[in-house]
């Protein structure tokens, strides 16, 4: 796999798609030499992510951008919601979703179009 490629993914918004995605992103990460924790801890947050896209969005499809880079992995999921309404059903879910992403990538930034989550090859 060579830097500066860029992977797209789109799957329909299933819960049964999420493991396709954790596999994918599995793969991308293991392909840019990545440690066996660091790959761990993308594949949660990617997962994380999507969760947090069924749960909360109403939309047809998850869409996840893969940034592949020299030195790190840039992965941007649409439609991913920061600011949770105490009311919805999952919220209490959806805000430990979000703190687990923060924790475990390098950079997390939230764009009017969903999540963007850096990690940096070590």
């Amino acid at each position: 796999m060579m830097a500066n490629d860029t992977i797209f993914l789109d799957v329909p918004s299933k819960p049964d798609y999420i493991s396709l995605i954790r596999l994918t992103t599995s793969g991308i990460a293991h392909n840019m030499r990545f440690s066996i924790d660091d790959i761990e801890d993308v594949k949660v947050c990617v997962a994380e992510a999507c969760v947090n896209v069924l749960n909360l969005n109403n939309v047809d499809k998850i869409s996840i951008a893969y940034e592949v880079r020299e030195d790190r992995l840039v992965i941007k999921v649409k439609d991913v919601i920061e600011n949770i309404s105490s009311e919805l059903d999952r919220s209490e879910e959806g805000e430990l979703g979000l703190l687990i992403i923060k924790s475990l990538m390098d950079e997390v930034i939230f764009t009017k179009e969903g999540i963007e989550m850096t990690k940096y090859i070590e």
